[in-house]
């Protein structure tokens, strides 16, 4: 039985190439577009299982009576695994198989939003008491565990998909692919939003759960078929090679010497004083992600008095928007600064500050407007979110460790998010909403400095080679 399992998971050898260059040029195309539509679809479907929460919120919270700041524990509860998950998951996913890997963390995360909301079924609120704690105590620990059990099967998701883009994908078109595939994170948000809010209203809070469940499942058989592990697994050449692109010299060095997984680990990742720049920004980055992903249609029914449906359009005009950002991000980044992705992230930093301010000053019955910020926060949010974590961790690391370099600075960001969860409701609790937009502001500014730093590290290594 365990040896079925491991070679279940088990990363396919590589192949040798017996196919004619025509054969080659041929797989090739049809595969990378395979490649990157599945995995894009995929984690739209991963975020339906995620952000179904934030819209549920305000009638979860109001059924079951739990304050903002036990709301924020559930948020958190995801986050904290989400984040180990993550690391956890990056290192086992350098070493599986990706069409095996994907699918199976979309069911279970699947499995995770069904027992999430049974649990609110079988357990209500009341006197009733077991083993002497109140049912409500019970109820919310059980709610925090099956949702950061869900953060443990999303954070199976990043890891794979990050190995088969820096396998799939070179280094000349990798930014540009990255930044386009990355609008997933704003169209699955975009997709849970409208989902959420739909059923929501027609079905009830519960039917926000039942839903996602049931497109993740669907998508997870679907995604066997679509997936498939790197080239060199189905007797193709590497990327570089087909491309006629030089590879990258680490690269090409660590493809001739033995050394151990660990050892280039420790040199890529734990040694490399620019990953952990990047994993303590990438801190501040998820703050004001999650804090205006998930608390953004409470702050607008409770401050501007919008109704559910509002608030829900206004909070998907962020996501929308977002995708746009992430794509002018990757390739201004490769267009204009050649590579260089700190100059764009400390730019968009700043603008989102303004874009924060903006919006907390609008008038309540100018929606027109708070749909123009909203949609200002969502661009300038996802930019630094796709290149701090991502693409510049990939490209500042190895490809043997591609996973794990996303899996490490997501480990920060998901102490970010973690922070931004319970830290906003704790924020709301006890200085109202003007205090959790003051937190989300010095988030942002502490970001802004962190790449300055970065910025000016890089100049002077730059100028020392």
């Amino acid at each position: 039985m365990a040896n079925a399992f491991i070679e279940f998971f088990k990363e396919p050898p590589a192949r040798e190439v017996t196919m004619s260059d025509e054969e080659v040029k041929k797989t090739y195309s049809h595969f990378r577009w395979r490649i990157f539509y599945s995995s894009f679809i995929a984690y739209v479907v991963f975020h339906i299982c995620r952000k179904n929460i934030a819209v549920a919120l305000p009638s979860m919270g109001e059924a079951l009576h739990l304050s903002n700041t036990e709301l924020g524990l559930l948020g958190s509860s995801l986050y904290v695994t989400y984040g180990i998950g993550k690391f956890v998951n990056g290192v086992l996913a350098d070493k599986s198989n990706v069409r095996t890997f994907l699918p199976t963390a979309l069911i279970l995360s699947a499995i995770c939003n069904l027992c999430f909301v049974l649990s609110a079924v079988f357990i209500t609120p009341g006197h009733v008491t077991f083993f002497g704690l109140p049912s409500a105590t019970i109820l919310l620990w059980l709610l925090c565990f099956f949702w950061g059990a869900n953060g443990w099967f999303q954070s199976m998701g990043f890891p794979p998909v990050a190995k088969s883009l820096s396998y799939w994908f070179s280094n000349s078109e990798r930014g540009t692919k990255w930044s386009l595939w990355s609008t997933s994170h704003q169209i699955g948000v975009f997709s849970a939003v409208m989902i959420s809010g739909f059923v929501i209203e027609h079905f009830g809070w519960k039917a926000a759960f039942y839903m996602p469940a049931i497109i993740c499942i669907i998508t997870g058989l679907w995604l066997y078929d679509r997936l498939r592990d790197k080239p060199q697994s189905m007797g193709l050449p590497d990327v570089e090679k087909f491309r006629n692109e030089p590879q990258i010299k680490c690269e090409s060095e660590e493809d001739k010497d033995e050394r151990s997984y660990f050892e280039i680990f420790k040199k890529h990742i734990l040694c490399n004083p620019v990953i952990w720049m990047l994993a303590i920004a990438y801190i501040f980055v998820y703050i004001i992600r999650f804090g205006t992903e998930d608390w953004l249609v409470k702050y607008l029914v409770e401050v501007k008095g919008n109704p559910l449906t509002l608030a829900s359009s206004k909070l998907s005009s962020l996501a929308l928007v977002g995708a746009f950002g992430a794509i002018l991000a990757g390739v201004i980044s490769d267009k204009i600064y050649k590579g260089n992705r700190t100059p764009i992230n400390i730019v968009f930093l700043i603008c989102l500050i303004l874009s924060l301010l903006a919006f907390a000053a609008n008038p309540a019955e100018n929606n027109t407007m708070d749909f123009v910020y909203a949609a200002m926060i969502g661009m300038f949010t996802s930019g630094p979110q796709m290149l701090i974590g991502g693409l510049c961790a990939v490209e500042s690391s190895s490809k043997k460790v591609a996973s794990a370099s996303i899996g490490f600075t997501g480990v920060f960001g998901y102490v970010g998010a973690a922070l931004s969860s319970g830290g906003t409701g704790f924020m709301v609790d006890k200085f109202g909403w003007n205090g959790a937009i003051a937190f989300w502001l010095v988030s942002t500014a502490i970001c802004v400095v962190i790449c300055t730093i970065l910025l000016v590290y890089e100049k002077l290594r730059k100028r020392a080679s």
